[in-house]
């Protein structure tokens, strides 16, 4: 197994340091001077009271935390706890120019990206910043598939739902300007048969489409901290480095059988100091802290599998056992190529969907002819001499494959321990299959001819970064081997509180009162081609159904 994980990790490393240089090459372009409507509400936590009183308290200012706060605020006032600081004047992380730095210059507890590892060896990264993962991510925007919808557990109103994503894209999407290598790549998917071409468009549907982006023509990153500017600011406080450690839980009577009910937070400033955000009545908290933060606050907060809270220590307010399980991560493989000429640099802008559970994307970028591996972990100086590499990378549907998280400490700064169990079902092997054999088919397509290169005897052929795919792609067995060996993350993790298994289907903790989740951590699948639409969806369209559920008459 040495060989072969020694490959992957270099792939990944090679794929990460792809889009660095593509983004370091970009043109330089405006930015704006003008200070986000949001910053006027937002402060750092050591200037908060040690005790306040809140309708809502959303621990966790990310993708689905920012639009349900900014919604809620406009009937009932809201405390918003980030752990992170504010993205907002950091060029490396509001510009393509920095995307890859900051995934890549991380450390413990305060960088804007929290690098983790799976137990399977597979790196992997979380937002620690206001807009959570929208602030760190590639910028690619879609909507869910209509599979989410009928198998997430929960009974949506699609009227309500759309009416959520176009108050998100109003704000900050934009249709990105395809070239040279997504413009081959979209005419290749179709070559390949994936049809039919769907044109610009938010949607998930069969075919190939051009999708969103939070990144404007200037290469701004736009996040769902932008959201709040939607608050109403009297009735919203937003505390940066605030670190949660814990929901507090009390029941309202003697009698065993009756429901912990959530009666606020305690965390931690800056500086170590120890807050108490509480709620009135009729209030709640809700965790938006993302696949990996909401379960494990859920456990160090007393809720989860008795048996192994009592291991740790932690006093059980509820027994709940299947927080932490079921927790998925979507993997991605791909291959790289070095094309006969220089190529633009392009993040994720098109996108095959194809019907056999395989999603195809692309990048086009330029690196320094040096080592990867020494040029991004020591830092040395970037070489003269540039090489431009084009990828071609798929996702699988789901996936089905899922594993679990448990607790690393019970410092909730620590990352907790996960295993996603990679390819352990294999329908998600056979969707992999199938999407790297139409990757291959895209390779041969005439729109790609253009980035091969000429041999001495006239013959064209493409000169690959890493292992090419094998000579056979009808060959099961060596197509199998080649997802196992080249297989990385695509960042879309999700579960560990899923709906039906520990959320009711409106996100409310099952068996606790006045506590739900709002986030990535209570889906069974990831929500079509890309997630972060979905998320910020789910933020505006839960905190709408609050909202209305409220304001019936009693």
């Amino acid at each position: 197994m040495a060989r072969p994980l020694k490959v992957c990790f270099l792939l990944h490393v090679v794929f990460f340091w792809v889009l660095l240089r593509a983004a370091a090459l970009s043109s330089a372009r405006p930015h704006s001077t003008e200070e986000p409507l949001y910053l006027k509400f937002v402060s750092n936590a050591t200037d908060f009271r040690m005790e306040d009183y809140y309708d809502y308290v959303i621990i966790g200012g990310g993708t689905a935390g920012c639009p349900l706060a900014a919604t809620l605020s406009q009937s009932y006032r809201v405390l918003v706890l980030e752990r992170g600081g504010v993205g907002y004047g950091k060029p490396n992380l509001m510009s393509q120019e920095g995307f890859i730095r900051t995934l890549m210059e991380v450390d413990t507890f305060r960088s804007p990206a929290q690098a983790f590892t799976s137990e399977e060896g597979v790196p992997n990264a979380r937002g620690r910043v206001l807009g959570g993962s929208s602030a760190i991510n590639a910028g690619f925007y879609t909507r869910a598939n209509s599979y989410f919808f009928r198998n997430s557990g929960v009974d949506w109103d699609l009227r309500i739902v759309n009416m959520s994503y176009a108050w998100i894209e109003k704000a900050i999407v934009f249709r990105p300007k395809l070239r040279s290598w997504q413009s081959a790549v979209r005419d290749g998917l179709l070559e390949a048969g994936v049809n039919p071409f769907n044109g610009f468009t938010f949607d998930h549907v069969a075919g190939t489409k051009i999708g969103g982006s939070t990144f404007d023509r200037f290469g701004r990153r736009h996040t769902s901290a932008d959201l709040l500017s939607y608050a109403k600011p009297s009735n919203i406080r937003v505390g940066v480095h605030a670190s949660v450690e814990r929901v507090l839980l009390a029941s309202t009577s003697a009698d065993p059988g009756q429901k912990p009910s959530a009666i606020g937070v305690v965390y931690r400033d800056k500086v170590g100091r120890y807050h108490h955000a509480m709620v009135r009545d009729h209030g709640e908290v809700i965790l938006s802290a993302g696949a990996i933060g909401s379960p494990q606050l859920l456990l160090l907060s007393g809720v989860g599998p008795r048996p192994y809270l009592s291991y740790w220590g932690i006093p059980v307010a509820h027994h709940l056992p299947f927080v932490g399980q079921f927790l998925y991560d979507n993997p991605r493989n791909g291959i790289s190529i070095v094309p006969p000429m220089p190529l633009e640099h392009s993040l994720i802008q098109v996108v095959g969907i194809t019907k056999s559970g395989a999603y195809i994307e692309a990048a086009s970028n330029a690196i320094p002819f040096t080592s990867p591996a020494r040029a991004v972990f020591l830092h040395m100086p970037s070489s003269l001499l540039n090489v431009t590499v084009a990828t071609l990378m798929g996702k699988i549907a789901g996936p089905l494959s899922h594993g679990s998280l448990r607790l690393a400490s019970t410092d909730v700064r620590i990352n907790p321990i996960v295993r996603f169990n990679y390819f352990s079902n294999p329908v998600d092997l056979e969707r992999c299959i199938s999407g790297t054999r139409k990757i291959g088919e895209v390779l041969r397509s005439q729109s790609l001819d253009y980035f091969k290169f000429r041999d001495w005897y006239g013959n064209r052929e493409f000169r690959h970064v890493g292992p090419p795919l094998p000579a056979d792609l009808s060959n099961n067995t060596q197509m199998a081997e080649h997802c196992r060996r080249t297989m990385t993350t695509i960042w879309h993790y999700h579960g560990g509180c899923v709906v039906g298994k520990v959320v009711d289907k409106e996100f409310r903790v099952l068996g606790v009162n006045a506590l739900r989740i709002v986030d990535g951590s209570t889906l069974n699948a990831s929500p079509g081609t890309n997630p972060q639409a979905t998320l910020m969806m789910l933020g505006r369209y839960v905190g709408l159904k609050m909202r209305r559920e409220r304001s019936r008459p009693k």
